[in-house]
């Protein structure tokens, strides 16, 4: 075998009330002016989380998909705050905000991620602006440390918990058949699947269910760091036009897999028949559209927004400066492709 690993540099504390570690964590830092990120509504919450800290500021407009415009804001009260570090509580929008504001600065970030989406654990930012949505991978951006509680996942609706637990499976099944793959991402991939598809539907039963919670935070850590070394391939290159149409981040990549799925299959043999194993399915792609039934998702790009007569341009904005993939990337398949997530059809 021949391959490349990398380990990347990031401390993970895990479990049940580990947010209780925050104000060590950031002393370990040597940080005293901390900026909190948080969504708009969720400031308090967020100051609440860093009770132990003396906070010099608050920016608490993160949003879907880093706008530039918001970034700006964000980068100039760091800037004017003096702030020394970003402690980023909640999903993945204001995890990415604190990558935005170290991108152009390199100051450290603390996550504490409330969802499944995984970005806490990779070099990948996101910055949108007009109508697209660019992204690239800087070592600066990767958070110092990641305070994983299961207990902040509690108050996460049934729903979003599971599109954000499909947006983390996304990860792991790119990263079985990356270009730049090796058997050690590919361990972690397949059981961040297995763990991730087998604590969703408990979720969705039972939202209060600590067990699951814990599951699927752990499924969700091993799907960052899946793609913190390893590229991605067809299906996020979709997700990240689609996010560039207005399109909701996590519903899209729940909607998008199964398909893209499909598209590769014959071409990453291999990958897909970890992907089963995971899932206890005889088609990687048919079970994956099972599970997201199951779990009560949207399954159409039509019901989160996406226009039909735009179906076309993102198709063609697809094959302009492609992402590595099995299969090579041609119109009328990746048209095709979009048409059956346009109207949810189930991947034969």
């Amino acid at each position: 075998m021949n391959f490349t690993y990398v380990s990347l540099p990031t401390r993970v504390v895990f479990g049940a009330g580990s947010i209780r570690s925050l104000a060590a964590e950031v002393e370990r830092l040597g940080a005293k002016r901390v900026l909190l990120i948080s969504t708009p509504g969720r400031a308090e919450m967020v100051r609440h989380l860093a009770k132990g800290l003396a906070p010099a500021g608050v920016f608490d407009q993160a949003v879907m998909h880093t706008p530039i415009e918001a970034v700006r804001k964000a980068r100039e009260l760091a800037a004017s705050l003096e702030a020394d570090c970003c402690v980023a509580a909640g999903a993945g929008s204001t995890i990415g905000f604190g990558k935005a504001i170290a991108l152009s600065s390199a100051l450290p970030v603390v996550a504490v991620p409330t969802t499944y989406s995984g970005s806490e654990m990779t070099t990948i930012w996101g910055i949108s602006e007009g109508g697209a949505k660019k992204t690239g991978r800087d070592p600066k951006v990767l958070p110092r440390a990641v305070i994983y509680d299961p207990e902040l996942t509690l108050g996460l609706p049934a729903a979003v918990s599971a599109a954000s637990g499909m947006n983390a499976i996304a990860h792991c099944a790119e990263a079985l058949y990356a270009h730049d793959g090796n058997p050690i991402v590919s361990l972690m991939a397949e059981e961040g699947i297995r763990a991730l598809a087998s604590a969703l539907p408990g979720i969705v039963s039972t939202p209060g269910e600590i067990k699951a919670r814990s599951e699927a935070l752990y499924g969700s850590w091993l799907a960052g760091m899946t793609i913190a070394t390893t590229s991605v391939a067809l299906h996020h290159k979709l997700c990240h036009i689609l996010g560039g149409f207005g399109l909701p981040h996590a519903e899209t990549h729940s909607i998008v897999l199964p398909h893209a799925l499909r598209y590769n299959y014959g071409a990453a043999p291999a990958a897909m028949a970890r992907i089963e194993k995971a899932l206890g399915h005889a088609n990687a792609a048919s079970g994956m559209y099972e599970l997201e039934k199951r779990l009560g998702l949207p399954m159409r790009l039509a019901d989160i927004g996406m226009k039909e007569a735009d179906l076309d341009r993102a198709a063609r904005m697809a094959l302009e400066a492609p992402y590595p993939n099995p299969r090579s990337v041609e119109f009328e398949p990746v048209l095709r492709l979009l048409r059956d997530a346009y109207e949810g059809r189930r991947p034969s």
